[in-house]
């Protein structure tokens, strides 16, 4: 069968015989994927094998397949695959179809590609990590050992100009596509129905409007689920068939190819039939315009599924599916003119994954910095800094950035970082086999049911039947016979959650409240789960998956741990704090012990025993954010601050006694008060005096005394308190008949301000305040002492003031002093 690629491969075998490298642009329906490879068999320079790699399983599985068919071999002969589930291949094999990442592995493990001509990558315009990942290692693996490897990138999609420049301006080969009519029909959909209905009703209306196969895009396996839930009743002659990554490979061939019994297929579908793989039959495609995709909460140190928009260029592959093998019809569940707000592309994986295998990979390739190979899109800087730091916590790489014997350890297994950690570890407390087993349920999803209990999982798992289960036991236990120190051990239940905290030790859980629903992680988030289900009885979870939002993202599986596993696994982690607050309301501070790992606090109390030095750190910190109102300041020590701060506003400013100046010298002059103090009211108030004085220095206590003088001494001998607070400005309350024979007014500041004069009668009520000695005696004092002759006859009121002596005794008491004796 002829099809659209054959009339460009002429020109493609043309440019790798030049050159190693190329780009090939194809639209969907052209051929590529099954016609590429098996022309490239026959040239000189290809004496080896090609690996065709393909981002999906069910996509590689079936590329082989047909290859093999159209060659009229069986899958495993010349042509086979590789991916983490399946194998089909033997020494004949010359087409390996792998999954990215097998290839990824492939080439760490042999730098060379001993035995490999080329290497096509196809799809490469989904940009998933593992793809854009083995393109760099491929390119820098031709540059430094094998120049004369061929590499071939192929897109669906017009972006080869940038993969052209990135393999070193390779010649880009553009092929046509098929060219059958697709008609577009934008149902719309209603903001407030649930997506399942609308689907369901959308894809009845297809099958009476149309003929031929229907495929329906749906985001995740519960909308299958749901929606063939509502197309119950369909006539007979239509067969429905589900297609997801977590179907048995029968099941996925089933959806794929025809129907044996010649029934109109429905097949009810994720993103996995976006792309390489070609339905036989579909006229029809319903696409609900929603896509669940992986997004890595980097603050979380999560990776959560999201539901969101199709992008456009999804959109487009979707609908195109439809007018693979004739004319079609795509049904939209959307407006027309909302596609142009979609977003054009699905955003490189590289940009928003967990970068920690990448990181470990790399270190192990030889480069410390992910950012010096050759990529697309480079990796950003902050994924790369957050990976590196959970390799670290890990035990895979070391402070400068290489891999240690444990990382390598752990890069030599098919597993995420964590899981294969989790792997080695549980191999040394001889519960490989358990490690295995869970490595694989995290991996696929499905088996064992939906039940957030991995302990109840694995045990409905290890009793399934069918294919899938088998191949995935298979898969476990040879996972399990990888890890050499491996001592099998009896098993029991605590394996599992003893497996899940050793690859997860942040997420270990404590439950927050009595119903279940609120756990706090020692990793500091918060996880919410459904207080129906068994696990919410218990006091400690070993949390594997969540989904959601990192503040309170949801358990999706889980294992009971207790507290004394935890302790046993992560006793080096648990701490032991004594902390030392201060409380405000009481001007002292609280003393506490309390164990901790992580953000959880095991238990704690009261600490008697709490350090003197911590006790007088905690009361100096909250006395300075708390203000030093808080001391039991004297009323001598508070004239002296008032005292200074009028001397510093004129004319000495080193002798400031303000709160800002003795906050920034507070460890000079109160810390020393604070030995044996667990209150501030503690502190002796004339201490706080002599450590004021001792701090400014006897100059400034001079400078203060001449500037501020603490007293006024009047001319009839007494001596009064200056109020330094006073609103008006310092301020000596005194009778007037102090201040007789006064022509001068009394000042301070160097005889810059004068003193407030607050006169009151000899009862000490307020007669008159004044800064005007001189005009008092002068003006209003003739109207007061007329005033006062009345009230106080037994005082004098002298009508020349200025000139009388200074006397506080009555009249009466004055002459007899005055009497010779």
């Amino acid at each position: 069968m002829s099809l659209p690629i054959h009339a460009v491969l002429p020109e493609l075998l043309a440019a790798l015989r030049s050159g190693p490298n190329a780009v090939l642009v194809a639209p969907p329906g052209a051929g590529k994927t099954t016609a590429v490879a098996p022309a490239l068999l026959g040239e000189d320079w290809c004496s080896g094998e090609i690996l065709l790699l393909s981002p999906r399983r069910l996509a590689a599985r079936a590329a082989a397949e047909r290859m093999a068919a159209q060659a009229g071999e069986g899958v495993g002969q010349t042509f086979g695959y590789a991916t983490r589930m399946d194998s089909k291949r033997s020494a004949k094999t010359r087409v390996t179809v792998m999954t990215e990442g097998i290839f990824v592995n492939r080439i760490q493990a042999d730098p060379e590609l001993s035995g490999v001509s080329a290497v096509l990558f196809d799809e490469v315009h989904e940009r998933s990590l593992d793809s854009d990942f083995g393109l760099a290692l491929a390119l820098d693996a031709q540059a430094g050992f094998r120049p004369d490897l061929r590499l071939l990138a192929m897109s669906a999609t017009l972006d080869g100009a940038r993969f052209a420049s990135l393999m070193g301006d390779a010649p880009v080969i553009e092929s046509a596509g098929r060219s059958y009519p697709l008609a577009l029909h934008h149902i719309g959909r209603a903001g407030e129905a649930r997506i399942e209905d609308q689907m369901a009703a959308a894809i009845r209306q297809a099958l009476r409007e149309g003929e031929g196969g229907v495929l329906a895009f749906l985001p995740g396996v519960a909308e299958i689920e749901r929606v063939a839930e509502r197309l119950t009743g369909l006539p007979d002659d239509i067969i429905l068939h589900r297609l997801h990554g977590s179907l048995d490979p029968a099941a996925q061939r089933a959806a794929i190819a025809p129907d044996s019994g010649g029934r109109r297929k429905l097949v009810l579908a994720t993103s996995i039939a976006e792309t390489s793989l070609t339905l036989d039959g579909i006229r029809i495609v319903v696409d609900s315009g929603l896509a669940r995709r992986p997004r890595y909460d980097r603050a979380a140190g999560m990776t959560r599924l999201v539901t969101e928009r199709a992008s456009q260029a999804s959109a487009t592959q979707r609908a195109g599916r439809a007018a693979r093998q004739g004319s079609g019809v795509a049904y939209r569940l959307w407006e027309e003119a909302a596609t142009a707000g979609l977003p054009r592309f699905d955003p490189p994986e590289i940009l928003e994954a967990d970068l920690s295998a990448l990181t470990l990979d790399c270190a192990r390739w030889g480069v410390a910095d992910p950012r010096r190979l050759a990529w697309i899109d480079p990796p950003p800087e902050a994924a790369v800094t957050e990976a590196r730091a959970r390799l670290i916590a890990l035990g895979a790489i070391g402070q400068d950035g290489r891999p240690t014997a444990h990382g390598d350890a752990i890069a030599a297994l098919p597993l995420s970082p964590r899981l294969g950690h989790m792997l080695i570890e549980a191999g040394k407390l001889g519960i490989a086999s358990v490690a295995a087993q869970l490595a694989v349920l995290l991996g696929e999803r499905g088996l064992g049911g939906q039940d957030a209990d991995l302990e109840s999982r694995l045990r409905r798992w290890r009793t399934e039947r069918g294919p899938r289960a088998d191949t995935a036991r298979r898969l476990a236990a040879r996972w399990a016979g990888l890890v050499t120190s491996a001592v099998p051990g009896p098993s029991g239940a605590a394996d599992v959650a003893t497996c899940i905290a050793l690859a997860f030790p942040d997420r270990i859980a404590r439950r927050r409240d009595a119903s279940g629903e609120s756990w706090a992680s020692v990793g500091g988030r918060g996880f919410r789960l459904d207080p129906t289900t068994s696990l919410a009885r218990n006091e400690w979870l070993a949390v594997a998956e969540t989904q959601g939002m990192a503040a309170g993202a949801r358990i999706l599986s889980a294992a009971a741990i207790d507290l004394d596993a935890v302790e046993a696994l992560f006793g080096d982690r648990i701490e032991t704090r004594r902390t030392v607050t201060f409380d405000p309301a009481t001007g002292g501070v609280k003393t506490e012990h309390e164990r901790r790992i992580g953000a959880i606090r095991l238990s704690g109390g009261p600490d008697s025993g709490a350090d003197p030095v911590a006790v007088s750190a905690a009361l100096l910190d909250g006395l300075k954010m708390h203000g030093l109102a808080l001391l039991p300041w004297s009323d001598t020590a508070l004239a002296l601050r008032q005292r200074a701060a009028f001397a510093a506003a004129h004319g000495a400013p080193e002798v400031a006694l303000d709160d800002a100046a003795l906050l920034v010298r507070a460890d000079e002059w109160l810390e020393p008060l604070l030995a044996g103090k667990r209150r501030l009211d503690q502190i002796d108030s004339g201490a706080l005096t002599d450590a004021m004085r001792a701090l400014i220095g006897w100059d400034a206590l001079q400078a203060i005394d001449r500037l501020a003088p603490p007293r006024f001494d009047s001319p009839a001998g007494s001596s009064h308190d200056i109020d330094y607070s006073a609103e008006a400005g310092p301020t000596v309350e005194l009778r007037p008949q102090a201040l007789f024979g006064l022509a001068r007014h009394p000042m301070i500041a160097g005889g810059r301000v004068p003193l407030v004069l607050s006169l009151t009668s000899p009862a000490g009520r307020p007669i008159q305040t004044t800064r005007d000695l001189p005009g008092f005696w002068a003006g209003s004092w003739a109207d007061v002492a007329r005033e006062m002759r009345g009230r106080y006859p037994r005082h004098p009121w002298p009508d020349d003031p200025a000139s009388a002596n200074a006397t506080l005794r009555t009249k009466n008491a004055d002459a007899r002093q005055r009497q010779p004796r």
